[in-house]
């Protein structure tokens, strides 16, 4: 969570600071040391509604999202061969979708490994048995979040820009990534019901 909360703050702003100062923080080492010693619950456990914990949840899962986003966003501007060797001009007329499997395939790596460093630890696993779980904690949560990313930012490329503006909405621009924050925030809400649904049946930590 030391990653999550300063790369969910990139798109989540006041909401992320407000989570962060009013249930981030009792996840501190000092309140860990101090409950463990007096042998009880974890105060980032106890004192956390369930409706929070599955907040927290998705933005551990949206954090590798945003990560995975920036990455291959980047690396399609200044190696657009990338999007070709994803299906641009062959598979796909628009840049954009090509792009998208990439989007994918680094949030996958980025999601994963920030689930297996979560979950290895605290169920004490095998290396094997954790990238297992990690999968297994993150592949629908992290689908559910990119489906409504990439809705929201279909949307604001095809019909808001192209169509009501007359201009293109391109990666190395200011608008760009601010139609990114609120794409990531349209994810926010799409992942939420998957990663309430995991943590509930247990297949997901509660944060």
């Amino acid at each position: 969570m030391n990653v999550v909360w300063p790369v969910t703050a990139l798109f989540g702003t006041v909401l992320t600071l407000w989570a962060y100062f009013t249930y981030g923080r009792l996840a501190t080492h000092e309140k860990a040391q101090r409950a463990m010693d007096r042998h009880e619950e974890m105060p980032s456990k106890r004192e956390t509604p369930f409706p929070m914990m599955v907040a927290k949840g998705a933005a551990h899962c949206g954090s590798g999202c945003t990560l995975g986003d920036i990455v291959a966003e980047w690396l399609a501007v200044f190696a657009p061969t990338v999007a070709v060797w994803f299906g641009w001009r062959s598979l796909f007329a628009e840049k954009m979708f090509a792009v998208w499997i990439v989007d994918f395939l680094f949030a996958f790596v980025f999601g994963v490994a920030f689930q297996y460093f979560t979950i290895k630890p605290m169920r004490n696993l095998s290396p094997l048995q954790g990238l297992v779980q990690a999968v297994k904690a993150d592949a629908a949560s992290l689908t559910a979040w990119q489906v409504g990313m990439y809705g929201f930012m279909a949307f604001a490329a095809f019909y808001l820009f192209r169509h009501v503006l007359g201009v293109g909405l391109e990666p190395a621009s200011p608008e760009f990534w601010f139609m990114m924050q609120i794409a990531m925030l349209c994810g926010f809400v799409t992942a939420y019901p998957v990663n309430w649904w995991l943590i509930a049946s247990g297949v997901k930590e509660k944060m």
